[in-house]
C-alpha cells in the first residue's frame, strides 16, 4: 500500500515547483488568486459534490496556481491513484521526450526497427508498416485489445507477442481502433531501444523534473510496464503534468518536453466515434464555449483537462472500480469544465 507525507506545494505561473503535502482529508483547501471568484469555487464544488461518489478530487488552477482544491471522497491530493487510461497521455510525453533525445528517430519509425527479436515469426508482414505515430494516435489497423478482447489480452503468456499477432481488421493509418496494446508495444519499444524499463524513464525524464512521484504499477509476463494502464499518479501530480503541457513544456526555466511535441500530439490525427472528438498523441479534442480544450482520459473519469486561451488546467479523479459510472456521468464531468470552470476563468480573464 503506498502511503506516503510530505510537505505544502504550491505551483507559480510558468516557473512551478510542487512540494508534496500529506493525504488530504475529507474537507476542501481553497486557494484564490486576485481574479478568480469565490463565487465560482462555490458553485463548482456544490455541482461537483453532486457527482460524489464516484467522483473523488476536484483540483483546478488557473494561471499555475490553484483555485480550487477538494477531496469530495477517497484518497487525498497527494495520494496516488490507478489513472487508468490517461496514463496512455503520459506515455506519450515519454515518446515525444525519447524522440527529442534520439532513443527514438521519429514518430515515423516502423515499430518493428524498435522491438528487434520481439516480433514474432509468424506475424503478418503488414506490421512493418505501423509507426510509432500509428501506435500513439490508435491507426495500427490490427484488431483491438481493449474492450471485450482486453481479459484476452491481459491473459496471454505475452502481451507484446499476442498485440502484434492480431489480424489486420483496416490500413496502418487509416481508421482509429482504441487499443491499449498500441500504446503496450510503445512501452516495449521504450524499454528496448533506452536499455530502461519504462518507470526508470518516467521517473527520470517527468518524476523528478517535476517534483512528482511515480510509484512502480503493473508488468507483464516479460517484465515490461504496461503501456496506457494501471499507472498511478496523485491529483497533484496529474495537476503538475498538465501544467508542464500547459506552459508549452518548460518547467523551472527549463525545457522538458519539446514544444514542437506538444503542437504534435495536440494536432487531430483521427477522430473517435465513441468520445465523440479528435485524437491526437494521446490527447482528445474539443471545443467548449468557443474554446479549444484537449483532455486525457481514464476509465471511471480519470480527467484532466488543459486549455491554454484560458491558461486553465484541471483535474478530476473517480472510482476507478467497475462497472463504470457510465458515458452519462462522463457528460456531468464534461458540463462541469464547459458550464462552470470555463465562465469562472473568462470572468477572472476580464478582472
Amino acid at each position: 500500500m503506498l502511503v506516503f507525507l510530505k510537505n505544502f506545494r504550491r505551483s507559480l505561473s510558468v516557473v512551478m515547483t510542487f512540494l508534496f503535502i500529506g493525504a488530504a482529508t475529507s474537507s476542501h483547501a481553497e486557494t484564490t488568486t486576485t481574479s478568480w471568484d469565490e463565487t465560482s469555487t462555490q458553485a463548482a464544488i456544490e455541482r461537483s459534490a453532486s457527482l460524489s461518489p464516484p467522483l473523488h478530487t476536484l483540483l483546478v488552477a488557473y494561471e499555475g496556481s490553484p483555485v480550487i482544491e477538494h477531496v469530495f471522497t477517497g484518497p487525498g491530493l497527494d495520494r496516488p491513484v490507478n489513472i487508468k487510461s490517461l496514463s496512455k497521455t503520459v506515455l506519450s510525453a515519454l515518446v515525444g521526450i525519447a524522440i527529442e533525445r534520439g532513443v527514438f528517430k521519429s514518430v515515423d519509425q516502423p515499430i518493428v526497427s524498435l522491438l528487434g527479436a520481439k516480433v514474432p515469426t509468424h506475424a503478418d508482414p503488414q506490421i512493418r508498416q505501423i509507426t510509432v505515430g500509428h501506435l500513439l494516435s490508435m491507426q495500427a489497423g490490427l484488431e483491438r485489445t481493449s474492450g471485450p478482447y482486453y481479459g484476452r489480452w491481459v491473459a496471454s503468456k505475452n502481451w507484446v507477442s499476442y498485440a502484434l499477432t492480431r489480424p489486420f481488421v483496416a490500413e496502418p493509418g487509416g481508421q482509429m481502433l482504441y487499443s491499449t496494446g498500441n500504446s503496450h508495444l510503445l512501452s516495449a519499444a521504450l524499454t528496448r531501444a533506452s536499455g530502461q524499463s519504462t518507470l526508470a524513464l518516467a521517473r527520470s525524464w517527468l518524476g523528478d523534473p517535476l517534483n512528482i512521484t511515480i510509484p512502480p504499477w503493473t508488468r507483464d509476463p516479460q517484465g515490461i510496464y504496461f503501456g496506457g494502464n494501471e499507472m498511478a499518479l496523485s491529483p497533484r501530480a496529474l495537476l503538475a503534468f498538465g501544467e508542464l503541457y500547459r506552459t508549452q513544456g518548460v518547467v523551472n526555466g527549463e525545457r522538458l518536453l519539446p514544444e514542437s511535441w506538444i503542437d504534435a500530439s495536440w494536432t487531430p490525427h483521427t477522430y473517435s466515434h465513441f468520445a465523440h472528438a479528435n485524437y491526437g498523441y494521446g490527447w482528445f479534442m474539443t471545443n467548449m464555449k468557443g474554446h479549444r480544450v484537449y483532455y486525457g482520459w481514464g476509465y471511471g473519469g480519470q480527467m484532466l483537462y488543459v486549455i491554454p486561451e484560458l491558461t486553465m488546467t484541471v483535474i478530476m479523479t473517480s472510482d476507478p472500480t467497475p462497472p463504470s459510472a457510465g458515458h452519462a456521468y462522463l457528460d456531468q464531468l464534461d458540463e462541469l469544465v464547459e458550464t462552470l470552470l470555463i465562465p469562472a476563468a473568462e470572468q477572472a480573464q476580464q478582472q
